[in-house]
């Protein structure tokens, strides 16, 4: 319940729906109601029992109360008027005009109703979506390390769907058609008080049946949304993998694979659809059998002498009651979709409950500028009680290159994801300036770093919005920006230059061209400090030549913190940190680190085999 009343946030403030949704549903309703109502008269003239209505119609007409007995009165003392004055085919035809208008207007209202929640239900899953992607965006890398990307598209694609299709399509039912029944009873109270008493007593045990079947399907519908989010992962899986697959000529393991989770899904929404399904005949059973006693008993109120039931009452009392079995039914079947939307809506708040760990503190600082040196003192980190970097040590001047260089796993990416704050370090502090970046706004840090990773991401896209992203800027200084990245002559070969779309994460590039946009959407940011992962690390050599060059002139002046496996790329840094295992095994320039013949050196002897061998 706590879920279902939560998802209703998302459509804040709820009462510029509720208020508008109620006024319209209960005079479609009201309306409706009339509809059956006003079938009486005309039953009492077809079998000619005038007398009725005459004993009901007062001589004069009532005085203006607002309760249902005042319509009532006024409504038969008109009607015997048009009798007696016009003849009963008259007053016929004015009933039946009646019914019509009144049909007219119930259908209106529930139209009205209708779009009203329907606008409801837009707003509730349209905010939904953006809370999610909200979430997706601000919390910290560590949590999509523990996550399936498949399972979080599932979640924001699926369980959405879920939430609309059964929750708020079934909202309508669960507010509208409660007031439909109790003013119905209140009618059926008004014909024959013993006859309601009667159903009341009947209508009870069917609930409860449909009540133990609901029940059960909260457990199959948890499993029938988490088993959608592994199937969506493995669709993920294969496509994104469908290279790997081919070489190792895979298909018919990976076609195993996913047929297996395949029918695992399918035998669970199996065993839900079954239940679901039985809400709906199960309620129907009961309708039947509750109508049929209540045939039986208001068959026996109107054989007893002296009964206060008529024929024409009774017949519009059955007629009544069986108009409230499909709102029932409809409530029933609506509670079991509900249970659905529940579980989806469980899973999504386990997303946007998620803790985000790398925050702002509440007195943060602002900072627009790199003046000195960034300090890291004394830095560990951890993942799953596993050391990853153990008190790591260094200062980079301003304008300095610090080089980032040892084995695989050796904590390299790790350390230089603690600058921008995309992680925190479990013990120790960094600091620009002096400040600890924890102590400054998280923006601000960012703004300061400009990165370039080993994998070149690009978004489906333009070129142009691509190197902007998000900035307001003029195509003059794009241009300039990719000039610099040695981007732009390739960029105006293009089908359509700069407003070229490269698809997919840039698919209609190639590897040195794609990473020449991510340096010239660098350039663009005109950071202080310069974030390189391995930037040329996955490129030919002529790539790599242009790559570098890019590089080279993007780190003129700048501070920079470059992460590189081809050593022959970093000669020139001021200073080279060598991790091993998380550690500090060296540090110096290349000179002191030939020099000492130790790990480095024997990194660059490695490197310089494999070069002769590819020689």
């Amino acid at each position: 319940m706590k879920t279902f009343l939560r998802l209703f946030s998302f459509a804040a403030p709820v009462r510029n729906f509720a208020i508008p949704f109620f006024i319209t549903s209960i005079l479609g309703v009201i309306f409706g109601l009339l509809n059956f109502t006003l079938l009486k008269p005309v039953f009492d003239l077809l079998f000619n029992q005038t007398a009725e209505v005459a004993s009901q119609a007062p001589a004069t007409a009532p005085v203006f109360d607002f309760n249902l007995s005042y319509f009532t009165e006024m409504f038969y003392f008109h009607f015997q008027s048009i009798i007696e004055q016009s003849g009963k085919l008259e007053a016929l035809k004015w009933v039946c005009i009646a019914i019509v208008i009144s049909v007219i207007l119930s259908n209106l209202f529930k139209y009205l109703s209708a779009r009203i929640i329907e606008d409801f239900r837009l707003r509730i899953v349209t905010n939904i979506r953006s809370a999610i992607f909200k979430k997706l965006t601000e919390i910290d890398l560590q949590y999509f390390n523990t996550q399936r990307k498949g399972d979080l598209i599932s979640r924001f694609m699926t369980d959405v769907v879920t939430i609309q299709d059964s929750i708020i399509r079934s909202l309508q039912v669960i507010l509208r058609e409660p007031i439909d029944i109790t003013l119905k009873f209140a009618v059926l109270f008004i014909i024959s008080s013993k006859l309601t008493v009667f159903a009341l007593i009947l209508i009870p045990v069917s609930g409860l049946l449909i009540t133990t079947i609901v029940k059960r399907l909260k457990k199959h519908a948890k499993a029938a949304q988490e088993s959608l989010g592994i199937l969506v992962s493995t669709i993920d899986e294969g496509i994104g993998g469908v290279k790997v697959i081919k070489s190792f000529n895979a298909e018919g393991y990976m076609q195993e694979k996913f047929n297996n989770i395949n029918m695992w899904t399918s035998k669970i929404h199996r065993r839900l659809a079954r239940r679901v399904l039985l809400a709906s005949p199960v309620s129907e059973m009961m309708g039947v059998i509750t109508v049929a006693c209540l045939l039986f008993y208001g068959g026996t109120l109107i054989l007893e002498e002296g009964a206060d039931l008529s024929g024409s009452e009774f017949i519009v009392y059955i007629i009544l009651f069986s108009q409230i079995i499909p709102p029932a039914k409809a409530i029933s079947e609506a509670f079991g979709n509900i249970t659905q939307g529940v579980s989806a809506g469980e899973r999504i708040y386990q997303l946007l409950d998620a803790p985000e760990n790398i925050t702002d503190k509440p007195d943060t600082l602002s900072k627009s500028s790199f003046e000195d040196e960034i300090d890291v003192k004394n830095v560990s980190f951890y993942y799953d009680k596993k050391a990853i970097l153990k008190n790591i040590n260094v200062t980079i001047k301003k304008g300095e290159t610090l080089a980032l260089v040892g084995p695989s796993g050796g904590g390299k990416s790790t350390l230089l994801d603690l600058f921008p704050r995309f992680m925190d370090p479990k013990s120790g502090k960094i600091t620009i300036d002096g400040t600890d970046i924890k102590n400054i706004r998280m923006s601000d840090v960012r703004a300061l770093m400009g990165i370039v990773n080993q994998e070149a991401l690009l978004f489906n896209d333009t070129i142009f919005n691509n190197i902007a992203f998000g900035r307001a800027v003029t195509e003059e200084e794009v241009i300039a920006a990719a000039k610099i990245a040695n981007a732009h002559e390739f960029i105006i070969n293009t089908e359509e230059a700069y407003q070229t779309n490269i698809g997919d994460r840039g698919m209609k590039l190639s590897g040195g061209q794609k990473q020449r946009i991510c340096i010239a959407r660098a350039v663009i940011a005109n950071p202080s400090i310069l974030l390189l992962d391995e930037a040329t690390s996955a490129l030919d050599t002529k790539s790599e030549k242009l790559v570098q060059e890019a590089l080279s002139k993007l780190m003129k002046n700048r501070t920079t913190i470059v992460i590189a496996h081809r050593l022959s790329t970093i000669k020139n840094a001021d200073k080279i940190l060598v991790l091993d295992q998380g550690e500090i095994a060296e540090s110096g320039s290349h000179k002191d680190l030939v020099k000492l013949d130790g790990l480095y050196s024997k990194l660059i002897a490695m490197q310089g085999i494999i070069k002769s061998d590819d020689e």
